[in-house]
């Protein structure tokens, strides 16, 4: 009995992470003051990395908060995302909303004018 309770909870694991399995690859955008999830192809540190590699990487940011908190947590701003380390390695790294929008597609040509006959 408890083989078969193990199997069922194998194969609603397995479900789980195949449906979902798209969102693990997903990043975190930040829109204003909300963020939403979504795929990205914008370039960004991966976790784990050093900030020596990282700064080898992408060079240097635009700009580097001071470290808060403890353990401490320090973000350094780039023009396309926002990286944040623990220590020294990199946690996370969230994509600009702008950095990752997608071209607006060209206005649709306008019909030309058509002339309405006039009323007697």
């Amino acid at each position: 009995m408890i083989r078969a309770g193990r199997s069922a909870r194998t194969a609603a694991l397995a479900i789980g992470i195949a449906a979902f399995g798209g969102a693990l690859h997903a990043e975190i955008i930040a829109v204003g003051d909300g963020v939403s999830v979504r795929e990205t192809n914008v370039e960004h540190p991966g976790r784990g990395m050093s900030m020596k590699a990282v700064e080898a990487k992408f060079g240097a940011p635009q700009e580097r908060h001071a470290a808060v908190g403890k353990p401490p947590i320090t973000r350094w701003d780039y023009p396309a995302f926002s990286v944040f380390f623990e220590y020294e390695r990199v946690i996370d790294a969230v994509v600009n909303a702008t950095a990752d929008a997608a071209p607006e597609s060209p206005a649709a040509p306008e019909a030309p004018a058509t002339e309405t006959p006039a009323q007697p």
